[in-house]
């Protein structure tokens, strides 16, 4: 276990390279900032140059592999750092120079312990893709078969274990803080950020994901997910079809190619929300990079390292909260995030429905031409923070993988209307999946008006289920001892600052201060 002066240099090093980027003058300037906090990241930033507008993804790339991806999992959540950082952080590319041939053929063959040629009759040297945690490269197996084979860098394991002890260090001694930082539970954002990419570090586990995804999907014409080569997948390397195809974000290329960008967009979207609500288990990096298509229309996916799972119960809430929000119905909206135990029983039901209405009314019925997404999701955090709710981690991968949808979906068709496209398939699985009871429901909610609810039946045939809306246990959180623990008075006052002055300037307190960098 390092010692606390190991990880205050680590986060005193990490909080120059903010200032160098700008991205501490935000905690100046906000009025929820500590005046000791204030003062310590003016002292962080003395002597640098700092671009006119803060670059908080400059920052997190120059810092390093781990940061890149905690910024990544960080621009999902303006709640913690603010609107500006979250979209600044949205532009972080995940990439890397590439590590030398030399070095990516060396692991493959000591991973399997035999020579390459044995595995592959050729590889290409220059990757295809560079990413913090792993780089691809374009081969040709054995028996004559093209793949793409995913190599994760040398020492990458142990470099993400270092800068993770940080992270948790640090994020526990802001949630000691109490008050706001508490209720948005960084240590819990840490712990599942470890979650993830551990699993991420493990490629046998994309692998998996890839394959329980496609069975999950097997059925849905249009959709493509590559075949696993499991004779030559392990731990650090893993080999998948090749994709032949067009990405995405191509436009013009797609409408050369004759493709239908309305349909697809259309299919995207459908693709995206039986991953979600039918199977419960979602791709959750669809980004523009990470789709293609081929010349019979197909959408293939790629990289499957962050993946995003609810169960049955979680699915049942978000049809109903998508299928509420779709028909207006925002007393029913509040009513399931009042069951699911999201907001606090104390809170007013009709009041919370209204800043629903608040934030839906002005959705309903646009293109997503005409809608902000960052207004929304200000307004929903602000009710977040109004009506006391707990962050709920499981359900922030499943937003952060609607937004992507949302953007590549608008390429494609600017005038596409989000809800029109959800609402009959929601409806069609609230109806097919939830049995009669309610296809009752919903059409006496239609027809008569009535306020009956869709959960009160619901339960009645799946008491087994638990009454809080599907969220998983929150992972054991490691026990890490505070550095003024045990001390009292001046010593103890001594150590607070010593900790702020480390978290203040540092990376992990600049990127979750409360929204203090917007």
């Amino acid at each position: 276990m390092p010692r606390p002066a190991t990880h205050i240099f680590r986060l005193l090093k990490w909080g120059r390279t903010l200032a160098r980027h700008g991205a501490l003058r935000g905690i100046e300037r906000d009025i929820n900032t500590p005046p000791p906090v204030k003062r310590l990241a003016r002292i962080a930033r003395l002597g640098t140059f700092q671009p006119q507008e803060p670059d908080y993804a400059g920052a997190f790339q120059e810092i390093g592999p781990a940061a890149i991806k905690l910024g990544q999992t960080l621009a999902t959540r303006p709640d913690l750092v603010g609107d500006a950082a979250a979209h600044n952080l949205l532009s972080l590319q995940d990439s890397l120079p590439p590590v030398p041939f030399s070095e990516i053929e060396a692991s493959i063959a000591s991973s399997f312990g035999q020579p390459v040629e044995e595995l592959f009759s050729e590889i290409d040297p220059q990757p295809v893709g560079a990413a913090s945690i792993a780089q691809v490269h374009r081969g040709i197996t054995t028996d004559g078969k093209k793949v793409a084979i995913k190599v994760l860098r040398p020492g990458i394991r142990e470099r993400f274990a270092r800068d993770i002890d940080t992270y948790e260090w640090a994020a526990a001694h802001l949630e000691a803080l109490g008050g706001e930082a508490e209720r948005l539970r960084p240590r819990l954002t840490i712990a599942n950020f470890k979650r993830w990419t551990n699993r991420e570090l493990d490629l046998r586990r994309e692998a998996a994901s890839a394959s329980e995804l496609a069975d999950k999907m097997n059925g849905v014409e249009g959709y493509l997910i590559p075949a696993i080569d499991w004779d030559r997948t392990n731990g650090r390397v893993m080999t998948v079809d090749w994709i032949d195809g067009i990405k995405i974000s191509k436009v013009d290329e797609l409408k050369a190619k004759g493709h239908d960008l309305d349909d697809l967009a259309r299919r995207l979207v459908i693709a995206f929300l039986t991953q979600a609500i039918s199977g419960g288990f979602f791709h959750a990096d669809m980004h523009q990079g990470n789709l293609f298509v081929q010349d019979d229309g197909t959408i293939a996916a790629i990289d499957f390292g962050i993946m995003g799972r609810i169960d049955r119960r979680a699915r049942a809430w978000l049809a109903e909260i998508l299928y509420g929000l779709t028909t207006g119905n925002y007393r029913r909206v509040a009513e399931i995030h009042f069951e699911a135990q999201y907001v606090p029983s104390y809170h007013s039901v009709d009041e919370f429905a209204t800043a629903l209405r608040a934030v839906g009314e002005p959705m309903r019925g646009k293109p997503v031409s005409e809608l902000s997404v960052g207004q929304m999701l200000d307004g929903l955090f602000a009710i977040t923070r109004d009506f006391d709710m707990q962050t709920q981690p499981h359900l922030l991968l499943l937003q952060k993988s609607m937004v992507m949808v949302e953007g590549i979906a608008t390429q494609l068709n600017s005038q596409i209307n989000m809800w029109d496209v959800s609402e009959p398939y929601v409806r069609s699985w609230i109806r097919d999946e939830l049995g009669p009871e309610a296809a009752l429901a919903d059409r006496i909610r239609e027809d008569t008006q009535t306020l009956l609810r869709l959960p009160d039946l619901i339960r009645r045939i799946e008491d087994r289920f638990p009454a809080k809306g599907g969220a998983p246990d929150p992972p054991p959180l490691p026990q890490i001892e505070l550095m003024w623990e045990g001390r009292k008075g001046a010593g103890r006052k001594l150590m607070g600052y010593l900790v702020a002055a480390a978290i203040g300037a540092g990376g992990i307190f600049a990127a979750m201060q409360l929204g203090w960098l917007g």
